[in-house]
């Protein structure tokens, strides 16, 4: 089985600060962030025991290709990827809001759904729809942005009585989700793919604001497949999905939802293998391109060689 990155522990020429956060490991200096895209996997909010090989890569580089091709329609952070795991760009102040934006009555506003509900996050949802129907327009669902623990639902009301961001960013937050939306279906659409949902996060630097993280990954966003998806909704069935869902589903079936007293199952290297492998397909399929595995011989001394080069430059 190929190596994995678990955790890096480098220590850079004028480095400011270190965060480790559910997937990535963020070297801050002042400014500039390096992130290091591991290959840890988190699902209900906790980080999972094994590191599946190559994942870092496929959301590093499927984020690049997504900020590259949208960057004509939002400033982005990114300054430069010198390694297949890593990237480097703007620091900026984030808002503490994560921006989701829904096509479909899919995942957690099914689920809503589903209790009854017909208000997400201070939003209506019409009556009358299965699940993975498509709402009439996208709908924003924003949440909070937890340092630690699960992420919170808000409404924009909330958002904006509570002074968490002002109106005026805030505008500005939803004109840009609403248009990388849009991209991001139109990218898809000609993949064979139909963007479900997503969330975007944005920061902001010298009085400007920039797109920040990763977009339209499958850690960050749900896939359906356009072919079958028709017949699927007629008949009432699930609909073939490209996303981490099928971890999560790997997860209830064996127990755990991330409640309380719930323990983690094991996870066998076939199964971290097999998790590898989807990750793999997905990013072919989202890309429309071959993966090209990188050196595993000795992952640390790779990364860190390619960002101390990036540094001396």
């Amino acid at each position: 089985m190929s190596k994995a990155i678990k955790e890096t522990h480098f220590s850079f020429p004028e480095q400011k600060g270190f965060y480790k956060g559910k997937v990535r490991d963020v070297y801050i200096f002042e400014k500039e962030l390096v992130v290091v895209a591991s290959d840890r996997i988190s699902a209900f909010d906790v980080v999972l025991p094994r590191a599946i090989p190559y994942k870092g890569q496929v959301l590093n580089q499927i984020a690049a290709g997504f900020l590259k091709a949208t960057a004509d329609l939002v400033p982005n952070w990114v300054t430069a990827t010198p390694d297949p795991s890593v990237t480097i760009g703007k620091r900026c102040e984030p808002f503490k809001v994560e921006m989701v934006i829904r096509g479909f009555l899919a995942g957690h506003a099914a689920r809503e759904y589903a209790l009854g509900k017909r208000m997400l996050c201070g939003v209506p949802m019409p009556e009358g729809l299965k699940e993975n129907d498509a709402f009439p327009t996208p709908i924003i669902t924003p949440t909070t942005k937890a340092s630690e623990g699960h992420d919170e639902d808000i409404s924009r009301e909330d958002i904006l009585a509570k002074g968490i961001v002002s109106e005026e960013d805030y505008l500005v937050l939803e004109k840009y989700t609403r248009a990388l939306f849009q991209r991001g279906q139109e990218m898809a659409k000609e993949k064979g793919l139909i963007l479900v949902d997503t969330k975007y996060e944005f920061g902001k630097a010298d009085g400007k604001i920039y797109l920040i993280d990763e977009i339209h990954t499958p850690d960050s966003s749900r896939y359906f497949y356009a072919d079958g998806y028709e017949e699927n909704q007629k008949q009432g069935l699930p609909q073939k999905q490209l996303s981490k869902e099928f971890v999560r589903q790997w997860l209830i079936a064996n127990g755990f939802q991330g409640k309380e007293g719930q323990i983690v199952p094991e996870m066998s290297d076939e199964l971290v293998e097999s998790i590898s492998d989807r990750y793999i397909e997905l990013f072919e399929k989202i890309t429309g391109t071959a993966f090209v595995r990188a050196e595993t011989t000795d992952i640390s001394t790779r990364i860190e060689k390619s960002i101390l080069d990036y540094l001396a430059n």
